[in-house]
């Protein structure tokens, strides 16, 4: 979880030096450039939404990556990957690249639509997009408020970063 440029949580890359790390300065005083330092799935999001209403992204890879924006501005960060999902398993647990591998995509794309409806009861988008680099493996077509996007979006939004 990174707010501000600091890394409040890093769960996948151990708890060790990183509570409270401001990765943004470090960074700027080490490359002598400004920088910008936001969670994966918030910067893809930018490059994703329209900018209109409440809007959610979730990224499917490593594990389980969730953005929301409202209006096109980026909410504070929700770690929801860490919640409890299913069967005492985090979303991080159950829809990871572990998870998909172990009892494949179609099964696997049962649970990320679990997963969609836990979101579309939490937050009531208006719209969520799905990317990450396992979103190419879901096997159901998506409901027309879902748009899948491709990884590319998080280049995009590294440059709409800058925008704000």
């Amino acid at each position: 979880m990174v707010r501000d440029g600091v890394v409040l949580t890093a769960p996948n890359l151990g708890h060790e030096g990183w509570h409270r790390f401001d990765l943004a300065g470090s960074l700027t005083a080490r490359l002598g450039k400004p920088t910008r330092v936001l969670n994966d799935a918030d910067m893809q999001g930018l490059g994703a939404i329209r900018g209109r209403g409440l809007e959610m992204v979730i990224t499917l890879g490593t594990g389980f990556g969730t953005g929301l924006y409202l209006d096109g501005r980026l909410l504070p960060h929700l770690e929801i990957a860490h919640l409890r999902f299913r069967k005492g398993e985090t979303y991080d647990e159950r829809l990871g690249n572990a998870a998909r591998k172990k009892i494949g995509d179609k099964g696997w794309s049962r649970r990320v639509q679990k997963a969609i409806d836990d979101m579309r009861r939490l937050t009531n988008f208006d719209h969520l997009y799905v990317g990450g680099g396992n979103a190419k493996r879901l096997t159901f077509e998506p409901n027309p408020d879902i748009t899948f996007v491709d990884n590319e979006a998080g280049i995009d939004g590294g440059a709409h970063a800058w925008l704000d």
